[in-house]
């Protein structure tokens, strides 16, 4: 390929974008955005946001002196171009890969990556963190959060922004407003930035108060006091709801095109030698520049292949089969509440990723998509439950992290009928470290008084579905299931109750017990099958619960093996595998327990398979562990 002509490819740091004129930067604003459909659509990754922010990446790294001034990309899957602009480019088409560079600004990564961004919302605290520390240090540095895709609807966001104004910390806030989270935004404040965005009398006399600031800017301080003054008053007078943000002594600016590039350079000089906390409003479209993109926003947030040319998704041939669990939650939940009127669905911001969707389009007003909320989700979920309504409270396994306390105070403290369900649990793959859901076994069974369930397959995920909702005793119940599919073809059985706190034995064995929670158990089942025809006999229970336990189980267990196995895809400190050793002291049991789960340390990105496998969870791992407790150390052929 010759890139002769191609700025983008000159361009090694941002010190080499700072010598192009202007102009120029037009011509690289399409060159990257060129790049990174090129990249994308054959290494697949978070699309439309990246895209969106071209232009503003663009004129960030041009202004301001990166990385001793500091960019904070909220949320993280927006900064594709940021890290093609600040030396990544050659080894971009690894992004997400296994061993590669995150899907995420990652401080280890590199020193342009000032703030590790996974989960959203947390830009605006970061950036005040870092101002407050440069202005005790003397240092003269900026701050920027670029803070989009719904991020602003987390109440995290306000309370930066509370703290920051108050503080009067030097701070700039860019809001990316794309009117996207990965479905549409909701709620009040999309409302009133559409508000804002559309006042034709207030942005008029915007543009006018910003000539006359920079005329009067030249006369002194009282010139600009008498300015700031006037704009203020004129302001609350044409669009009162426009001192939301200046109500927290935050200056705001906009809306503006946040696909000017020129205009926004312009701008961003400008604010850099404002002093103070401001917020700058850019009006951007998610997946700019690709046109299919722009018409379908929730389908190309992440993609996977794709023709770069048509927009036409690429199904490879070896693509996993089976149904995804979510898709299985996402019909059994419309099923049940058709029968049960108290049922509601509950998700923030995670309607098509969690297959809530399709109740919200049968049964509107009975669910609801919070935003990027899930505090609020689950004490709304608690409020729904004080007055006998039964909510299912979606939320991916890591997020659910960002409301321990709600679960304990607002709902397990009271309790109250709240179903969890916890998608993505386990290892997600390609996002990494800040998405794998693999600490909600050990969090969750702390808890007094919540059931803490990990079906094994779509029956079982079903019937414990339509279990939660009749619990007699109105618990805290929590459901855990994987991203991946579930490999049955008939799954859509008649509903069955499940015994709260009951196994289920899989296959009967002499040589040694394994204990299996949740999918993994289908993996055991395999290797099982395998082992016997070499006359290796393995019992196999499929636990179910990891809280309340299976203690009549555990005791014949116990009482008849002494080589037991437990096997978990969560995080092995304090998870399954440690309850059944805590069961085994507490009744003096004597046996060789060896757990199999996800080790002490912070698992990185890479394909399923590849990660279970390097956590020994895969079905060479399991053999292996077999064969290290019945002293049988053949080489696996299982993969």
């Amino acid at each position: 390929m010759d890139n002769t002509d191609n700025l983008l490819f000159k361009i090694s740091s941002p010190a080499d974008l700072k010598k192009l004129e202007p102009i120029d930067l037009v011509k690289v604003s399409e060159e990257l955005r060129q790049f990174i459909i090129d990249v994308i659509s054959s290494n697949p990754g978070h699309f439309g946001a990246s895209l969106g922010v071209v232009e503003l990446t663009v004129a960030l790294h041009y202004v301001f002196n990166t990385p001793y001034d500091k960019i904070i990309w909220d949320v993280g899957h927006q900064a594709y171009g940021h890290k093609i602009l600040t030396g990544r480019r050659d080894i971009f088409h690894t992004n997400r890969k296994y061993k590669g560079i995150s899907g995420f600004p990652k401080i280890a990564e590199s020193e342009y990556d000032a703030f590790g961004t996974g989960h959203s919302s947390t830009s605006i605290s970061a950036a005040l963190g870092m101002a407050v520390a440069a202005r005790q240090k003397g240092e003269k540095r900026h701050v920027v959060a670029v803070i989009g895709d719904g991020a602003m609807t987390a109440g995290q966001a306000f309370e930066g922004l509370n703290n920051a104004g108050a503080g009067n910390s030097d701070i700039l806030v860019i809001l990316n407003d794309n009117n996207m989270a990965i479905d549409p935004n909701v709620g009040a404040l999309k409302e009133y930035l559409l508000d804002i965005t559309t006042s034709r009398t207030y942005n008029r006399f915007k543009d006018k108060v910003w000539n006359f600031l920079g005329k009067v800017g030249k006369l002194g301080p009282d010139a600009r006091t008498l300015a700031a003054q006037l704009e203020a008053g004129f302001k609350s007078t044409i669009l009162d709801k426009s001192n939301l943000f200046e109500g927290m002594n935050f200056r705001y600016f906009g809306p503006i095109d946040g696909h000017d590039v020129m205009h926004l350079s312009r701008v961003l000089e400008d604010l850099k030698r404002i002093p103070g906390p401001k917020l700058l409003h850019c009006l951007t479209v998610k997946g700019k520049g690709f046109k299919q993109a722009e018409e379908n926003q929730t389908a190309f947030h992440a993609p996977g292949k794709f023709d770069r040319k048509t927009g036409q998704f690429i199904i490879s041939s070896d693509t996993d089969k089976g149904t995804p669990y979510n898709e299985i939650f996402g019909k059994t939940i419309l099923e049940l509440a058709l029968k049960n009127d108290k049922i509601a669905g509950i998700t923030p911001a995670m309607p098509t990723g969690c297959s809530l969707s399709l109740m919200m389009k049968e049964l509107p007003e009975r669910t609801f998509d919070v935003g990027i909320a899930e505090q609020h989700a689950v004490t709304f979920s608690a409020g729904l439950a004080t007055q006998g309504m039964i909510p299912f409270c979606n939320i991916y396994s890591s997020f659910l992290q960002r409301a321990y306390d709600q679960v304990i105070h607002d709902v397990a403290i009271q309790n109250l009928h709240v179903v969890f369900c916890l998608d993505r649990a386990g290892l997600v793959g390609a996002d990494g470290a800040t998405h794998h859901g693999f600490f909600d076994i050990a969090f969750m069974r702390s808890i007094p008084n919540i059931v803490v369930a990990a079906p094994m397959d779509a029956i079982e995920l079903r019937n414990m579905l339509y279990t939660a909702q009749l619990d007699k005793n109105n618990r805290p119940f929590s459901i855990r299931y994987p991203k991946g599919n579930c490999h049955l073809t008939d799954w859509k059985k008649p509903f069955r109750e499940t015994e709260i706190g009951k196994a289920r034995l899989i296959s009967d064995g002499d040589d040694v017990a394994v204990l299996s929670l949740g999918h993994p158990g289908n993996d055991v089942a395999v290797v099982i099958k395998r082992l016997k025809e070499e006359s290796i006999s393995v019992a196999h229970w499929d636990m179910r619960f990891a809280d309340p336990l299976d203690e009549e189980t555990l005791h014949s267990v116990f009482k008849n093996f002494k080589n037991i196995i437990t096997i978990e895809d969560g995080i092995l400190k304090g998870g399954f595998g440690s309850a059944v050793i805590e069961f085994m002291a507490d009744k003096g049991y004597n046996a060789k327990v060896r757990r199999l789960g996800i080790p002490d340390y912070f698992v990185e990105h890479g394909s399923q398979e590849e990660l279970y496998r390097e956590c020994g969870l895969d079905r060479a791992g399991i053999e292996k562990i077999i064969r290290e407790s019945v002293g049988s150390p053949a080489v696996s052929r299982l993969h």
